[in-house]
């Protein structure tokens, strides 16, 4: 194509060469009249990058998203990390930040909670530098807590949630989905902290804004076939319409691990309340979806609780298996609080054997992964089981220290220390 055909009829040849030359950039309607001309989109004319780069891109990152709500993280993180280099290296914000998303996601199934909090933290401020509103970064601040609170940073985690929280529904930016991440994010910390009230508060809100769709890996997968086909006859627009519906849906499969928490909750208060059989079958429910979306670390973390539930069922021996099974996978910095529990409820174990010295070394152990963790309601709860032990054993001085140790956390129902709680959304 000679300079005078690519210029006519709008412009003449004359312009064309001080293009060439560089001695000039091209106005937006010059750019949309030469990509017309030469057959390619504006965009690609515009920044370099062929125009069907960043839909493809998008395309990969739901089937990275399937991977990890189907066949777990480690499948999942090599693809993100693959997607994460093409990404940064086209500068593209919002699929490098999707891609750090994932990375983290898949961080925190596996245990790696450091990791995961530097990926979380790089994909709030790749989406913060691009101006995206707060419920876009909602996934970032909701993956910063989760790493937190796993790692044990109980109030860290509680007041990234809260603020976050308050800052959504004071604003008015009323977005399910980010609301209901936060809400069921939120109750694990509550639960350790002692903050029933706020816990179940907490559980029937995010119950309530759970997504509804029949079966949406179904839909998921026909949005991906479809988004393909479009590809193939260059109709981006309408690819990147259902790429956005796909990725919504991965994202409510991937919710599964929330909604497990949801169903632990009502467990929880179901053995509160003494209904045993009910509460057995809620926890065996969390563990699992919890199984079935490999999270590995909120699994051993719902089998503390169900061991708690066999126990005092008198199913004793069936719940030291579970306990000891879980425990090679918990540790200061993975789940201090569940390790505690698990250590806690094999000194009451013990204690039913009259093993008095294991019984105590199961308290020792877990009194030191809860004072790191600030756990108060249960460190009170703790102290006064050691306290107990001692005073039986005739050591009655010890046994005072561990009183008042208990005494020093006691924490009020309900409460986090952390001030009010947040506003809540309209229903």
């Amino acid at each position: 194509m000679t300079q005078r055909q690519l210029a006519e009829p709008a412009y003449t040849p004359a312009y064309i060469s001080t293009l060439e030359a560089g001695r000039v950039r091209p106005s937006d309607d010059a750019l949309r009249h030469l990509a017309k001309r030469l057959g390619v989109g504006y965009e690609e004319l515009a920044t370099g990058r062929p125009a069907r780069l960043a839909t493809d891109l998008r395309l990969r990152l739901t089937e990275a998203q399937r991977a990890l709500a189907t066949e777990g993280a480690e499948q999942a993180a090599g693809q993100y990390a693959g997607l994460l280099t093409e990404a940064e290296a086209h500068e593209l914000p919002e699929e490098r930040a999707a891609a750090l998303l994932g990375l983290g996601e898949c961080a925190v199934e596996t245990g790696e909670l450091a990791a995961a909090r530097q990926y979380f933290e790089r994909a709030e401020g790749c989406l913060a530098d691009a101006g995206a509103p707060l419920p876009a970064r909602v996934p970032a601040l909701r993956g910063r807590a989760v790493a937190h609170y796993l790692a044990g940073e109980l109030r860290y985690a509680v007041y990234l949630l809260e603020s976050t929280l308050d800052e959504l529904n004071r604003g008015g930016l009323h977005d399910p989905d980010a609301l209901l991440l936060l809400y069921a994010s939120a109750i694990g910390p509550y639960m350790d902290m002692g903050a029933h009230a706020r816990a179940a508060q907490a559980a029937e809100l995010a119950l309530s804004l759970a997504p509804s769709a029949g079966d949406p890996a179904l839909v998921a997968r026909m949005h991906r076939s479809v988004a393909r086909t479009l590809l193939a006859e260059g109709r981006l627009a309408e690819a990147d319409a259902s790429l956005a519906k796909a990725a919504e849906l991965y994202r409510t499969l991937h919710l599964r691990t929330e909604l497990a928490n949801c169903h632990w909750m009502r467990g929880y208060v179901c053995a509160q309340n003494g209904e045993l059989p009910r509460a057995e079958e809620e926890m065996r429910e969390a563990l699992s979806m919890l199984s079935a979306t490999r999270a590995a670390l909120y699994s051993s973390q719902v089998a503390v609780e169900l061991a708690d539930v066999l126990h005092r069922r008198g199913k004793s021996e069936e719940a030291a298996g579970l306990l000891h099974d879980v425990l090679d996978d918990l540790s200061s910095e993975r789940g201090a609080v569940h390790s505690a529990g698990a250590h806690r409820l094999l000194g009451i174990i013990a204690e039913d054997a009259r093993d008095t010295e294991a019984a105590e070394e199961h308290y020792v152990r877990a009194l030191s992964l809860l004072e790191r963790a600030g756990a108060a309601g249960d460190l009170a709860d703790l102290c006064r089981l050691l306290g107990d032990l001692l005073r039986r054993t005739g050591r009655v001085e010890a046994a005072l220290d561990a009183y008042r140790t208990g005494l020093g956390h006691r924490t009020a129902p309900g409460t986090t220390t952390l001030g009010p709680a947040p506003a809540q959304p309209p229903l």
